[in-house]
């Protein structure tokens, strides 16, 4: 049986790069990728946060995540544009078709990243590194931008691979390039290792990628519970899970909103509100089987007063708590005091939801996820009022409030899929 050759292949700052070619196929001088500039928020108010930022932009050490505010703090000429995903998702599925033509096994990621499975193609092709510059060059060719292509044994190696030195790049991390390419990194750029959890690893003088591979796991369990198995297992190169090729077409976002019957002004109801949003919402994203790297919060007051907050996820997710609690934090950074008639909570920036185990910074979140999972199996079979959680019972708030579901859909795949 021949080696399992997988290819990770994602775009190089891909919302501003799809903007930077887009603006100058339409005659437009400037190209955005030459000057500090980013993708996020509204230009004009300066609200919201970067998705996406220029080379020239870490310079002035702007951070995908900041608000946009902190980042025009930083460098006053910082250009801005709003995010067009629309175009995104026309970017992202002429990436995906060129992809197509070099392998029958395509999953897509996210909206900038694609797994291939180039296993068993030696007949039509002979060098995988080889093929992966011809591919590289390809869509620098043909659509304008540029991509990194990692290449290993498995997903958790091709993905680490593709983010070594960028942009346009091809490189490998085989299991034999293990301890030369990775085990050197600093811990923090393993996949999956937060801000949390990198502190508790150095807490232990875990420093490297290759430290925490080398450690006692029995020790990583104990205090990082099961995500520590996951990330010791990163760390040592391991991961099996398949690529998987999806059909289904690739949603932009799930949110759910909803006009209130009395003015809200208490955060405890509030809050309970925010969970009635949440449950529809997370239900919703696990059913079309996607994890969350965004949440944003929305509210209108009594006197028609709207405002949104929105903060990126380091670990995607899509456990109803922990997309509940985000929610309820953004809310309590957002609300002033005066009373609500409205709340939305809407969940974008997703991504596939079977590539890894998924926990929100270093909390534990594997039970609750199997118990959103039951929960679901029940609703789904008895109705969505079969069960719901003892906090909504005598609160005057319904278990699951809304209605408006805006999960905007783009189909990523061609018509005969």
């Amino acid at each position: 049986m021949s080696q399992r050759i997988i290819f990770h292949i994602d775009v190089n700052s891909a919302y501003l790069s799809w903007e930077a070619v887009h603006r100058l196929q339409h005659g437009e001088p400037l190209d955005l990728r030459t000057v500090p500039s980013v993708v996020g928020g509204d230009p004009v108010t300066r609200h919201g946060i970067v998705l996406t930022k220029s080379i020239p932009a870490k310079k002035f050490d702007i951070k995908t995540g900041e608000s946009i505010f902190s980042a025009s703090a930083k460098c006053p000429d910082l250009i801005i544009v709003r995010p067009n995903y629309s175009l995104y998702m026309q970017c992202s599925k002429a990436f995906g078709d060129i992809l197509r033509e070099y392998s029958p096994l395509i999953e897509q990621y996210s909206i900038d990243e694609y797994f291939v499975d180039f296993s068993n193609m030696s007949l039509l092709y002979k060098d995988p590194v080889e093929t992966a510059y011809m591919i590289k060059d390809r869509i620098k060719n043909e659509l304008g931008f540029t991509v990194n292509i990692g290449i290993s044994t498995n997903k958790i190696l091709a993905k680490m691979a593709s983010e070594l030195k960028k942009p346009d790049k091809v490189h490998t991390i085989f299991p034999d390039e293990i301890s030369s390419k990775m085990w050197v990194l600093p811990i923090e750029e393993l996949f999956m290792v937060g801000r949390a959890t990198a502190k508790k690893l150095r807490s232990r003088a875990i420093n490297t990628i290759g430290d925490l591979a080398h450690y006692d796991p029995k020790i990583i369990k104990l205090f990082l519970k099961s995500h520590g198995m996951l990330v010791w297992n990163y760390a040592n190169g391991i991961e099996g899970s398949p690529v998987r090729e999806n059909r289904r077409p690739m949603i932009k976002g799930i949110g759910n909103s909803t006009t209130i019957a009395f003015d809200v002004e208490d955060k405890g109801t509030a809050h309970l509100v925010l969970m009635s949003l949440t449950e529809t919402v997370a239900t919703r994203l696990r059913q079309a089987g996607y994890c969350a790297r965004l949440v944003s919060v929305s509210l209108r007051t009594n006197e028609f007063y709207n405002c949104s907050h929105q903060r990126k996820i380091f670990s995607a997710i899509d456990c109803t708590d922990a997309i509940h609690e985000v929610a309820c934090e953004l809310f309590d950074e957002l609300w002033k005091g005066e009373p609500v008639r409205h709340l939305g909570v809407r969940v974008s920036e997703l991504c596939q939801n079977d590539f890894h185990q998924l926990t929100l910074f270093e909390k534990d979140y594997v039970k609750q996820r199997t118990m959103d999972k039951v929960v679901d199996s029940i609703r789904e079979r008895y109705g969505n009022g079969s069960v719901f959680r003892s906090s909504f019972l005598n609160s005057g708030v319904r278990f699951s409030s809304g209605g408006t579901l805006d999960d905007e859909e783009y189909p990523m795949m061609s018509s005969q899929l």
